[in-house]
């Protein structure tokens, strides 16, 4: 699966989100920043963005989804 099909993937399932996506093989890599992700806890983020895959983890064509899930404010705070 390309990295652009589960950025929009992503992108589609969870609102106003900016996705980054490496591939490697079946393992994926994603940044995922939301405002949706504001007052949720960690595990509800990560169910939010593996909504977005179900299908694929499902078919096995993703096998592993590494990913760090952050709100606007947080992503600022991080790059600044």
């Amino acid at each position: 699966m390309q990295a652009h099909e589960i950025q929009t993937l992503i992108e589609n399932h969870i609102a106003d989100s900016q996705v980054q996506v490496t591939v490697e093989g079946s393992h994926v890599h994603l940044v995922v920043v939301s405002p949706a992700f504001a007052g949720a806890n960690a595990v509800k983020k990560q169910q939010m963005v593996y909504g977005a895959l179900t299908d694929q983890i499902a078919s096995g064509v993703i096998h592993a989804v590494h990913m760090k899930t952050l709100t606007p404010e947080e992503f600022a705070r991080q790059t600044s």
